[in-house]
Formats: C-alpha cells, structure tokens, sequence
C-alpha cells in the first residue's frame, strides 16, 4: 500500500478505535468506488460493511484495505453501501457480532437500513459455529444475505448455507486450538519460577537482569506504602482501610482510583512474600492462593515484601477486624436502583444496613454528600410511594411490542400494480389496442381507474423494511403487577425514568423530611416500546 501519510475516518464519520491511516492512493479508490455508487438505481441492495481486527499489526489486513475490498465487492454485486461497522481490537472469540459496539447497533437498532452484510473473511467476522448458526437464524427472520469477501458464502443456496457451516466449523476448531496452546502456556507457567508472562502483583514490576531474562523486582515506592499500611494496622489504635487511602493518596503513592477493597485484597494477597499465586474461586471471595511445586513447596519468583510473619500477622489483624457480610439478597439489597437520584449529588441512592444493640436497620443514603447525606430510614415506604406515583403517571400505558416488518411483498405488489397501469394506459392511447371498440374501451377504463385505486390504497411505508410497534394486549399495570418491583425497576431504568430524593433536616427530629420528584422524558411512550431481544438464549 506504500508509505502512509495521510489518515481519515470513516464513511460514516466515526474514527477506527485503532490508528488506521489512509494514502492517497486509497482515497482516490474510495473517491472512485462512490461514484460508482451514485449511479446505481434507487432500488439496489443496500450493502452494510463489517470491518474487525484483533490486533493491528504488520502481518494482518489493515482495517482500510478490508474496507477498499468489501467496497470493490459491493460494486461487483450492485450494491449501495450505506455504512461501515468497524469493531478493532475486539476478538471474534470473546464477542459476538451482536455484542460489538458499532456492529451489534446496526443489527440490534437499524436492520431496517441494509439488505446484505459484507464481510472479509469469514473468520474476521466469526470464531464460533454457534455464534455463526445465530447469525444464520437472524438473516432467514429478517431477509437478510451474508457475503464473504474470501469465501463462498450466499445465504440466497442451499450450497452457500452448507459452506457456511463448514467454513464456520474450522474456523470454531482453530480458535480452540489457540485458547488450547494459551491454556497451556499459562499452566507450564504456574510451575516457573521464572517470570514468562502475565502481570505482576501490586509491589513488583518487571525488569531485565544482566542476561536479559525478564524478572520481577520490588517496586520500591509500592513496598513504603504497604509497610506504612501494616505499621498503620498493628497500632494499638489501628487506621481503619479508608483513612489508609487517604493518606496513601494524599502522599502520592497511589493514585486516586484506589478503594478500601482494593487496598484490603493487596494486603492479603500472599504474593507479597515472594511467591507465585493464582486466583483462587471458592467461597466467593476474591483471594488468591499460593502455588504449590511438584515437591509440595511454594514456588519463589521474587524478593519477599514481607516475611512469613510480617505477613501471617498482618493477616490476624485484618481478620479480627474484618466484618461478615450479609447474605447477599436476590435482586440486591436495593430496589429501584439506577432510578432514585440524590437530589444534591446527583449519585445513586442505595441501601445501607446497620445493626445495633441486636436491631437492624436499613437506610437510603448516597455516595457523594458528607456520610451518605442525611439517611432515608424507610426505605420501604420510598418505594411504595414511588409504585403509586408511577402507576397514576404509566399505569394505565399500553404495552408495545416492536416487531420487524418487511417491504419486500408489498414492493412487489406496488411494481405489479405499476405495470399494469402502464399497460392499459399505453392500450387507452388513441389507436390503442383499447380503442378498437366502446366496450374495450369501457372495460379498460373501469380495469385502470381499480388498479389505481389499488396503487393509491398501497400504504407506502408498507414498502419499506421498518419497525412497528404492536399492541401485546396488557397495560403496564398488569405487566408491573405480574413482574412485582424489579419488573417496574427495570422499565423505569430503561426508559430514563428517575426519581429525585430530597432530604430536609427536621428541628427536633431524627428522621429526615423526604420530598420525592418523578422526572419523566417527554419521549416516555417512545422509549416503553419493548424490543424483543433477537440474540436471547434461544438461538
């Protein structure tokens, strides 16, 4: 492609989300290619183009050059590109089509506006026959086609759907021949005491030692803060995990992301002493545990932070302090979450319970104002109050469905209809084939003034693929009564329906005053429409 000077975004104006240059050479095939494009009919097949890569390197295809083909391929099949869904550095393993952001908003929200998918090759497009065999199903349901640049894929036969499923098997068996060799290396390198890949623990970094090999150091300004924090907790006075941030914050040792979990969990993770760990998944906590080698004995692969006793009693401290979480409740602890709003902060307001003297107690607070603002202690009585505003204000709204309609059929009548028009006003012309006598004269009228009737009847967004929106036949109200809270939390959520908490301190009382605002879109009928989800385990 030659040296590349010159860089440009998209056809339809968004950047690569990976540097991707274009040369004039390319631009002036691109100039090229869409005046091409303007010369086709009205009615030609819409093409969407599907770019993705993994990785942009020097041994793939660049993301330009598969737009520059599946541009040239949609000329040779007379098709009108109308837009790029290009998804790089995403693996085709991991997501799916439809979980990609630029390519599952096209076949999630606007199916409507292509006809054909195009893609480079098969293996850029999926890695997975299952994800294939969804794909399958969704063009059949939606009159699609999916063409390959570099394989001999139509939907339209029977044979194209047949090497689809084949090409789409080897592709299925080589992604699991790399995930193979990937496990596997990651499995030798649990037994190394040598560092060959993977990201060190928080305290050690990579480096190079005289021989070049890669090995793992003490991070030095890492070690003084999880000293300090070690010294902080076996005080007789101990700094709680919160005030430790603060402080490692405020120094500059820790950027200002870091948490009180985060910190916790680098505390107790015992690669602090020198040795290997991996996660370990029971119990539903995130611990890691330490390596064991073939003789039974924990694998070394750097200088030791703290020693076996530094670290076991730093571990006693954090365990006498620690608190047992509650169980955790089906559906969270909080109902309506994402819709009850700070009216001061802005953040979300959530559930915290407390316990004391043997009672517990539950609380609406937020995560911004001073110790969570003043604390809602009713939090039941919030959501009942919300339910009855919501049902006044949507109850009584009908529940939609959308559902995709095709113009294919109607298209076909409106051409039929078009001809035959044609037809006999060609036939009513004077010396006609109409003319030769009254009664052929008078029939062919009455035939032509029915047709039109006909054509002027034919809705014409019939004639488009588009989304309608179906009455189910139920009204929010039963839909929430059957669904019970978390059905209407999540509607609410969807549609952008929020609720601002306002809570005023009362003279001589504990509890705070609660005022409650429902914040509604003006679009709310719009955004209720219930879109079915096409990529549901079903497939």
């Amino acid at each position: 492609m030659g040296t590349r000077t010159r860089k440009r975004t998209p056809t339809d104006g968004r950047q690569y989300s990976v540097e991707a240059e274009w040369t004039e050479a390319d631009l002036a095939l691109l100039e090229q290619l869409k005046a091409a494009e303007a010369l086709l009919p009205n009615d030609a097949p819409r093409a969407l183009l599907s770019v993705r890569l993994s990785v942009l390197t020097d041994d793939t295809t660049s993301p330009v050059r598969q737009e520059l083909d599946l541009r040239l391929l949609a000329r040779e099949r007379g098709c009108r590109v109308v837009g790029v869904a290009s998804d790089l550095n995403v693996s085709a393993t991991k997501v799916p089509p439809w979980k990609r952001k630029e390519l599952g908003s096209w076949l999630n929200n606007r199916a409507p506006e292509f006809d054909v998918l195009l893609f480079w090759k098969l293996d850029r497009f999926v890695r997975r026959l299952s994800d294939l065999s969804t794909m399958i199903d969704w063009c059949l349901k939606y009159g699609k086609n999916l063409i390959s640049k570099n394989d001999s894929i139509d939907l339209t036969t029977t044979a194209g759907k047949i090497m689809v499923t084949i090409i789409g098997g080897i592709a299925e068996i080589e992604a699991a021949n790399t995930s193979t060799r990937v496990a596997s290396l990651w499995d030798y390198t649990k037994t190394q005491s040598e560092w060959l890949v993977g990201k060190p623990a928080y305290g050690y970094e990579t480096t190079e030692d005289e021989n070049g090999k890669v090995v793992l150091a003490v991070d030095q300004d890492a070690r003084r803060a999880l000293h300090w924090c070690r010294d902080a907790a076996m005080r007789s006075t101990p700094v709680s995990a919160r005030g430790m941030v603060k402080v490692l914050v405020r120094s500059g040792l820790c950027g200002p992301g870091l948490t009180a979990s985060t910190l916790l969990r680098r505390l107790r993770n015992p690669a602090l002493m020198g040795y290997r760990v991996e996660e370990d998944k029971n119990g539903g906590v995130r611990r890691s545990k330490i390596v064991l080698a073939n003789d039974a004995k924990p694998i070394r692969v750097a200088e030791p932070i703290f020693t076996a006793e530094e670290f076991e009693s730093l571990q006693d401290v954090l365990n006498r302090r620690g608190k047992d979480q509650p169980a955790r409740q089906l559906g969270g602890a909080t109902q309506f979450l994402g819709v009850l709003i700070c009216d001061d902060c802005d953040t979300h307001m959530t559930v915290q319970k407390t316990t004391t003297k043997g009672r517990p107690y539950a609380y609406l607070r937020c995560s911004k104002c001073k110790a969570g603002g003043h604390g809602a202690p009713n939090p039941d009585g919030i959501y009942s109050k919300l339910v009855d505003d919501v049902l006044k204000v949507l109850g009584d709204e009908p529940v939609m469905t959308r559902e995709y309609r095709q113009g294919a059929e109607a298209r076909k009548e409106q051409k039929r209809l078009e001809q035959a028009v044609s037809y006999y006003m060609s036939g009513l012309e004077p010396e006609g084939r109409f003319t030769k006598t009254r009664f052929t004269k008078e029939q062919a009228e009455k035939t032509l003034d029915g047709l039109i009737r006909q054509l002027n009847d034919l809705d014409p967004d019939s004639t488009q693929d588009r989304w309608v929106a179906v009455h189910n036949g139920k009204s929010f109200r039963t839909r929430w009564q059957e669904g019970g809270m978390e059905a209407m939390s999540a509607d609410l959520f969807r549609v952008g329906v929020r609720c601002r908490i306002k809570r005023a301190k009362v003279r001589g009382v504990r509890a705070p005053h609660v005022h409650m605002k429902l914040m509604i879109p003006k679009d709310v009928r719009d955004r209720l429409i219930l879109k079915e989800d096409d990529f549901a385990e079903k497939f």
